[in-house]
């Protein structure tokens, strides 16, 4: 028969075998969740070194970028500075230009006036006579007709020519 040390070892030998049970399965699952977190920290490490290189390749673009910017700047002063030089130049010929324009630009302007209603008055002439041969059916068209409507715009140069030319004598009559 059993006696009550026997009773107490048989029940010391169960409680050992369940706490060595426990650790057996605590262990199990301390395993699983170092294997998970060390798994974990490799793919952290490794996006974190994809986050880095993505990281130098944006700061190296951004060096480039600077560097194209610095040149494109430098053109710019370059720019900068042909305008001024420019400015400049079109600064000291405005005087001329303006001499030009006020006084030796108004009798080229009056003598090729005068040549283009020469030319033109000749022209309507030659054409008028030219045409005199001609029978009067031919009416508003071919030269004939284009002559009718010529003549009035010869006589409006005509007098613009000649208020060109009145124009310098009023100006010298004023003075």
């Amino acid at each position: 028969m059993l006696t009550a040390v026997w009773v107490a070892v048989i029940i010391a030998a169960a409680f050992w075998v369940i706490g060595v049970c426990a650790a057996v399965y605590l262990l199990i699952k301390l395993a699983r969740l170092v294997s998970q977190t060390s798994s974990a920290v490799a793919d952290l490490r490794e996006r974190g070194e994809l986050a880095i290189d993505r990281a130098n390749t944006a700061v190296d673009r951004a060096g480039e970028q600077i560097v194209k910017a610095d040149a494109i700047t430098a053109s710019m002063d370059e720019v900068t500075a042909n305008m001024a030089e420019l400015t400049d130049r079109v600064t000291s010929l405005a005087p001329l230009a303006r001499v030009i324009a006020s006084g030796a630009g108004t009798p080229l302007a009056r003598v090729s006036a005068l040549v283009y209603g020469l030319r033109r008055a000749t022209q309507l002439r030659r054409d008028d006579h030219g045409s005199a041969g001609r029978s009067a059916s031919a009416g508003r068209t071919g030269s004939a007709g284009r002559r009718a409507y010529t003549r009035p715009a010869a006589r409006a140069a005509a007098k613009a020519l000649e208020r060109s030319l009145a124009s310098p004598r009023r100006e010298e009559a004023g003075r």
